[in-house]
């Protein structure tokens, strides 16, 4: 990364999981992170990006620390090819819902025994709060913020319980709720010209229906210490740049439970307030990747998801 221009690393969120994702990485040296954090939380997390299978892994905690885990060590991974003569060029951190607790771990908010207990404790309140009001998330293709409110306005209208839940990207937008209310979404999808896909997800996640989630979140966040001082992380709920002093993360993130994530806004205020013209997605998957590709015209997006991709 020598000479690297302004950067951003952006971490992924539940639905980027896959069943053995964790199989190009079990041979560098950050694969040791899987059982740091599998004490940290009381869970195997080598088994999960091992061989836990599909519907293992669309289980809401077990995703969300299998995603962490992996988006964990492929920070050190990177970090570890580092020139450490030259700067690495990273500036600021952002991570869409779940993948704002590796942000905060990397931008030095949370050490890692802390953002791993909170993961954990996170995915078992969503996955409970899910069982007791059960939903699901659609994203909206070729739908703008726009019509993506007065199709779930109407829905709500016909006594369905659904929100917009994700503002990614121009034309994707995501919508949560009940699965009446998602039903109702996509039956009326044509008449926008916009094309519903289900998200392998287990609960309506970022509306109201979380809300019961949020109260075990919150006496979990209240018991850890957050950094004074720390790099930038744009966060979800504002799409604003945060580095410590008055910050109040645990009610931006019992807030992130029931409300929009800003992905769109939050990649234009890196890219606009803070300088940066690289991304790199440390993590499974690459939706992050095409999310900056669709907002960004002039901005080097990179997807780092095997331990020789490249990081120009």
């Amino acid at each position: 990364m020598s000479g690297a221009p302004p950067t951003a690393l952006l971490f992924p969120g539940q639905g980027a999981q896959r069943a053995a994702m964790g199989e190009p990485w079990r041979d560098v040296e950050a694969w040791r992170l899987a059982e740091e954090i599998s004490a940290h939380t009381g869970t195997d997390v080598e088994e999960l990006l091992l061989k836990a299978d599909d519907a293992t892994l669309r289980e809401t905690d077990l995703a969300q620390l299998a995603v962490f885990s992996l988006s964990v060590i492929v920070l050190h991974h990177v970090r570890g090819r580092e020139d450490p003569e030259e700067p690495s060029g990273v500036v600021a951190y952002a991570g869409h819902s779940l993948g704002e607790y590796v942000a905060l771990y990397a931008a030095g908010a949370l050490t890692l025994p802390d953002a791993a207990r909170l993961v954990a404790v996170r995915g078992r309140a969503m996955r409970q709060a899910a069982q007791r009001d059960p939903g699901t998330m659609a994203v909206l293709v070729r739908a703008d913020a726009e019509t993506a409110h007065t199709m779930v306005e109407a829905a709500r209208t016909a006594g369905h319980r659904v929100w917009v839940a994700n503002l990614n990207a121009p034309g994707q937008v995501v919508v949560s709720g009940s699965h009446e209310g998602i039903d109702h979404v996509e039956s009326r999808a044509g008449d926008h010209d916009a094309k519903v896909l289900r998200v392998a997800v287990g609960g309506a996640f970022h509306t109201p229906l979380m809300a019961p989630a949020g109260e075990e979140l919150a006496r979990a966040l209240l018991a850890v210490p957050f950094a004074a001082s720390h790099a930038p992380v744009v966060a979800n709920v504002d799409a604003r740049a945060y580095r410590g002093g008055d910050v109040d993360w645990p009610e931006l993130e019992v807030r992130q439970l029931t409300s929009p994530v800003l992905w769109e806004r939050g990649v234009r205020t890196l890219h606009d307030t803070l300088g940066c013209v690289r991304f790199l997605e440390l993590g499974p998957g690459r939706a992050l990747t095409g999310m900056v590709r669709r907002t960004l015209s002039d901005a080097t997006v990179v997807t780092v998801n095997t331990p020789t991709a490249p990081l120009h």
